[in-house]
């Protein structure tokens, strides 16, 4: 019961986070949408950062299964549009992560390097699989070209939220408000490469702006 209590307490914590931003939720608000007093939310977490660090724990878990890359083979194009797309997904289910990154990582040291830890493993992931399209000859760039835009990838996919939240005047309102981050971050091979490879990218990409 007390397991089932405390994943309650999460679901409805992270609905609420998405929905109304993380810091305009409080204890009292998720102890009144779940109809329980705060003292027992409070029996199974100390408060709100408590919160925020099982939930972070969670996406944690999920971001990590995007990050995978091929390791018997070269990837493709198709990896990483596959990759994005469950990135994105992820993204979209933990948005709140997102959407108040700097304010949760600046007061969570926590957090901040753990992010930090993500951060650095989906550039050097994103690194490895420039180089592997580069060694099976579907794209051409130099060494610092793939790092710049193994950099740009993240940089782009991190905070795409906040930059289509001021280009647009409002935040997602479904998942599909999101696909335009698959686009451009897509776009960002573009230059380097083939041809072929170049007309396949974009007619992966045309999904995403339909």
């Amino acid at each position: 019961m007390a397991t089932k209590t405390r994943e309650r307490i999460l679901d409805t914590s992270l609905a609420l986070f998405n929905v109304r931003g993380e810091p305009n939720v409080t204890t009292n608000h998720i102890a009144d949408e779940l109809d329980i007093s705060p003292g027992n939310l409070y029996y199974h977490f100390r408060n709100k950062d408590d919160i925020v660090e099982h939930l972070f724990a969670r996406y944690e878990l999920r971001i990590e299964e995007a990050l995978v890359v091929p390791d018997a083979r070269l990837p493709t194009l198709e990896d990483i549009w596959l990759r994005l797309h469950v990135a994105f997904e992820c993204m979209w289910d933990y948005r709140f992560i997102y959407r108040d990154l700097v304010d949760i990582t600046s007061r969570n040291r926590k957090l901040r390097l753990h992010f930090s830890r993500i951060l650095k493993r989906a550039t050097a992931n994103a690194e490895a699989v420039l180089r592997g399209l580069g060694a099976s000859g579907e794209m051409r760039a130099s060494r610092a070209e793939i790092e710049a835009t193994a950099h740009n990838v993240l940089l782009v996919t991190s905070f795409w939220m906040s930059y289509n939240a001021v280009l647009g005047g409002h935040i997602e309102r479904e998942a599909t408000d999101l696909t335009r981050g698959i686009y451009q971050v897509m776009m960002l091979l573009a230059p380097f490469l083939r041809d072929a490879e170049r007309l396949h990218l974009h007619t992966l990409a045309a999904n995403y702006v339909k």
